[in-house]
C-alpha cells in the first residue's frame, strides 16, 4: 500500500492540501515502512508542468494536484477543500483527514489501526 502525505518540510503533515508544495510517499508492506520518497507538487501556476498528467488525473488544479501520487492507494491531509475531497475519491485514492502533525507519528498510528478520520477538516 502506497500513502500520500501533504508535506512542505518533508516532517509534518501540511495543515492545507491546496498549499502543500509536496507530498512524502510511503510504502507499507505487513505493517512496516518499507519505502519512503519526496515528490513534489506541480505549480498551478507553471504552464509547462501542466498537460497531460493533469488531463490523466482528471483535469484542471485538480488533476494536476493529484497526478504525482495516482499510484498511492490514501493521502493524508490536516485539511482540504470539498472539490479536492472528491477529485481524490473520483480518482479512487481515499481521501484521510487528521489533526496529528508529526508525518512518523500519523504512520505508525496508521500501522496500529488507531488513526481517526477526522471529515471536519474538510472545508
Amino acid at each position: 500500500m502506497k500513502i500520500a502525505l501533504v508535506t512542505n518540510d518533508g516532517r509534518t503533515i501540511s495543515a492545507h492540501f491546496g498549499r502543500a508544495r509536496a507530498y512524502a510517499v510511503v510504502t507499507v508492506e505487513d505493517g512496516k515502512v518499507v519505502a519512503r520518497e519526496q515528490r513534489e507538487r506541480p505549480d498551478p501556476t507553471n504552464q509547462e508542468q501542466t498537460g497531460e498528467a493533469a488531463t490523466t488525473a482528471g483535469g484542471g488544479h485538480h488533476g494536476q494536484a493529484i497526478a504525482p501520487i495516482q499510484d498511492c492507494d490514501m493521502v493524508l491531509s490536516r485539511g482540504m477543500g470539498a472539490g479536492m475531497h472528491l477529485a481524490l475519491q473520483r480518482a479512487h485514492i481515499r481521501p484521510i483527514m487528521t489533526d496529528i502533525v508529526n508525518i512518523d507519528e500519523a504512520l505508525k498510528t496508521f500501522m496500529e489501526g488507531r488513526l481517526v478520520n477526522k471529515p471536519d477538516l474538510v472545508h
